[in-house]
């Protein structure tokens, strides 16, 4: 069953007849032709002819039957010289064709239809197919039709794919011609395009789309169920369709297949160490004694405490990107261990009275390329003496000038680095106090040991 959704432009669907009827835009439509034209209804449109046309339309019924092809031209005769006379039932009609004193001579593709009637200075439309009312009263009458027509069941010849063709006949000196009118020139009967043909015509779609049902109406094609020849993702759109790559990907140049993105060489800032292109993404590497935190970073791993291989006697220390193994007891003789790293000359021994009194161990770790100045260790007075003053320096590990030794207050002072230090590397500093009192009668002296160990990186 038919619907208003199915009648096609210029028709509405009449829900009493269950049937689309024709829209009478000479009705409806302001001024619809412009140029002192008359509006002519036609089906599914209109037309805009000079005023004079007439429009004769025969609803009697034919009172013979269609004669052959020998006797058309003289039906066609009495037809063009039977003028104002109300039209008689021509059963044949010219494509076109001239003949002296005002006749046309039929030729071999005759038009059967409603009478059509000429006058000097007139246009005469011929609307196909007919009145649906008007049946034939013959069943078995038959009529000879033109290429690209067919006899209805109104014995009417209509487009073999329904058109709705229009033919207008114009008065030329001594003669006359009926011109087939373009449909496609007149109402937009197709959506998109419209291909006209002899007697009729049909609709074509732009590339993307395709005819729906009713052979009139251009339905977008959904490319990506029906053919989809994007690498990953397509998106349809009207009339065609777009691709479109994962995270990590770019289109090539067919705009169908992905490449992947190296975004290792986009940018240098990717990863703190290693950047390393992987299909559709990238990871971040760190180097050994290292590992990748936050996706990116690189973090020191602390071996001492995952993987220790120092011996019993000796004491682990991690330091950026690595560790080390330092003996537990470091006191070398005459000094003797008396605490965890503290080393102590006895009194007793004379030797001991040319050499500091302690010596203390320490160790640090700092990074490779350290801005500089930078205050990185202090060293402070434990023992603290009456009457006494200390003074600090750097006793020995500093020949080439990296570090400087700020006293602070006078029982502690601060170790600055002065020079930036590349590692990997070891540097052992001995930072010493003195010790005297106010009248000179009391002189000694401590020495701490620090261990710098500069890591491989900046980080």
């Amino acid at each position: 069953m038919f619907s208003s959704q199915q009648c096609t432009d210029g028709y509405e669907w009449d829900p009493v007849r269950q049937q689309c009827k024709d829209i009478d835009e000479c009705d409806i439509v302001p001024d619809a032709c412009k140029g002192g034209m008359k509006c002519v209804n036609h089906y599914g449109g209109y037309l805009c002819l000079p005023k004079t046309a007439q429009i004769i339309v025969n609803n009697e019924q034919p009172q013979q039957e269609t004669p052959t092809s020998e006797g058309a031209g003289a039906a066609a005769n009495a037809a063009a010289t039977s003028a104002g006379a109300g039209g008689m039932a021509a059963s044949g009609m010219a494509a076109s064709g001239v003949m002296p004193g005002g006749g046309f001579v039929a030729s071999a593709a005759a038009v059967a239809g409603p009478e059509m009637q000429t006058s000097r200075n007139n246009f005469v439309i011929r609307r196909n197919p007919a009145d649906p009312q008007r049946i034939p009263s013959n069943p078995s009458h038959r009529i000879q039709c033109a290429t690209g027509y067919e006899q209805s069941e109104h014995n009417v010849c209509q487009g073999i794919l329904k058109s709705l063709s229009v033919i207008v006949c114009v008065h030329l000196p001594f003669s006359f011609t009926y011109l087939y009118i373009d449909e496609c020139a007149i109402p937009p009967y197709c959506h998109q395009r419209c291909v006209n043909t002899p007697g009729s015509f049909y609709c074509q779609c732009s590339p993307g789309f395709q005819l729906a049902a009713n052979n009139y109406t251009c339905v977008d094609i959904n490319e990506c169920d029906a053919s989809n020849q994007c690498a990953q993702q397509c998106y349809n759109i009207l009339g065609s369709f777009i691709c479109q790559c994962n995270q990590g990907y770019e289109l090539s140049s067919d705009r169908l297949n992905c490449e992947d993105i190296d975004e290792c060489r986009t940018s240098s800032y990717l990863c703190q160490y290693q950047c390393v292109n992987e299909p559709g993404k990238f990871s971040c590497m760190c180097p050994q004694g290292y590992q990748v935190v936050r996706s990116r970073t690189c973090q020191d791993i602390n071996e001492c405490e995952t993987t220790n291989e120092c011996r019993e006697d000796e004491m682990c220390w991690n330091y950026h990107g690595g560790f080390r193994c330092y003996p537990r007891n470091p006191c070398q003789d005459p000094y003797v261990l008396t605490s965890e790293n503290r080393c102590v000359c006895p009194v007793a021994n004379a030797v001991c009275r040319e050499l500091p009194q302690s010596i203390v161990y320490k160790y640090m770790s700092i990074r490779s390329d350290r801005s500089v100045p930078s205050d990185i260790f202090q060293i402070q007075a434990t023992t603290i003496y009456a009457n006494t003053i200390n003074t600090f320096r750097i006793k020995s590990g500093n020949e080439n000038g990296e570090f400087y030794l700020r006293q602070t207050s006078p029982v502690s002072a601060m170790l600055v680095l002065v020079k930036s230090l590349s590692g990997p590397r070891e540097y052992i500093v001995d930072l010493e106090m003195l010790t005297v009192n106010s009248i000179g009668t009391f002189r000694t002296s401590s020495v701490l040991r620090l261990t710098i160990i500069v890591g491989p990186f900046a980080f």
